[in-house]
């Protein structure tokens, strides 16, 4: 099919990721000016004519949170001023998606702010990965599709072959994703019980299913402080697992997180590119990134000829 219409942009939040998905899809990365006036303002000019085109704005909403979401709002209303004919928020990661709902008096819902301000600078439709909770598809008036790293993740574990492989859920609100990867890696169950105290602090209780003599896999949708990864991987040692491997699309990793992870009991933590690592996380042994630029491309392909993706699921 003719791509001639087919663009994609990119602010500075992930340009790598934008380049591989534009290998996969073999279109050039659109050409975009992105700057900041003295006084902080970012400024930013479309660069080539987008009229009539199919645009796709890949950003992700990762550190720095606020500059990057201003940079993709700023993006798609130069490019529906500039008559674009749809305009596709690829957000490989969905910042402020853990603020969906009020669990406190007087807090806002962030994540559905953020899907307001999307639509409102000129979104048609929003492709995302790996949504800390799958209903925030429903704050958006607009078509949403939601694709998962699994494929890419359960690839990379089949290959590494570990016998006696048990997937392990580190809260009781991870267990469908994690019950999903058990299920293609045809390996059992066992979910850890915690108790959160308060943001960002967590305490392992114990462990609910056989782990003894076991490799555990660990199956997380983001690591911030990798808190509760660490304590997880403790807490399956402790209860006679053989090993005790990590697993995330999002490796948000802030604060003090490199530091629980290299001196945790971890042996690997297996990261996507949804968001770009640190120079430090990049060095760190422990810590192995794969690509989910093709898983995207292919959802981006799939946009553009109008066919079903249904196929990047399996």
């Amino acid at each position: 099919m003719n791509r001639d219409r087919l663009k994609v942009f990119t602010g500075t939040a992930n340009p790598v990721l934008a380049e591989k998905i534009c290998g996969h899809l073999g279109v050039p990365l659109g050409e975009c000016t992105l700057g900041t006036f003295s006084d902080g303002e970012i400024c930013m000019q479309i660069n080539e004519n987008v009229r009539g085109a199919d645009v796709f704005v890949v950003q992700s909403t990762c550190t720095p949170v606020d500059r990057n979401i201003m940079e993709l709002l700023l993006m798609m209303d130069a490019l529906r001023r500039s008559s674009a004919k749809r305009i596709t928020a690829v957000l490989p990661y969905y910042g402020y998606s853990r603020q969906d709902r009020k669990d406190r008096p007087r807090v806002p819902i962030s994540a559905k702010l953020v899907a307001s301000l999307l639509v409102t600078a000129g979104a048609d439709r929003v492709l995302t990965l790996e949504l800390h909770a799958g209903q925030i598809q429903g704050f958006f008036d607009i078509p949403v599709d939601h694709l998962f790293s699994a494929p890419v993740m359960v690839e990379y574990f089949r290959q590494l072959d570990l016998h006696d492989l048990t997937v392990v859920s580190p809260d009781a609100g991870g267990v469908e994703r994690a019950r999903a990867f058990a299920k293609r890696l045809t390996a059992p169950l066992a979910i850890i019980d915690k108790r959160r105290e308060r943001a960002n602090v967590a305490e392992v209780m114990h462990v609910i299913g056989d782990v003894r003599g076991r490799n555990c896999l660990i199956i997380d949708d983001l690591v911030d402080t990798a808190g509760t990864l660490v304590k997880a991987a403790t807490a399956l040692l402790e209860q006679g697992a053989s090993s005790a491997y990590g697993c995330c699309t999002h490796a948000v990793l802030s604060g003090p997180a490199l530091d629980n992870i290299e001196g945790s009991d971890l042996t690997e933590l297996v990261v996507s590119d949804s968001i770009p690592l640190s120079n430090r996380a990049q060095r760190c042994g422990r810590i192995r990134q794969l690509s989910v630029a093709r898983l995207l491309a292919g959802a981006i392909e799939s946009i553009y000829e109008e066919t079903s993706i249904s196929r990047l699921f399996v």
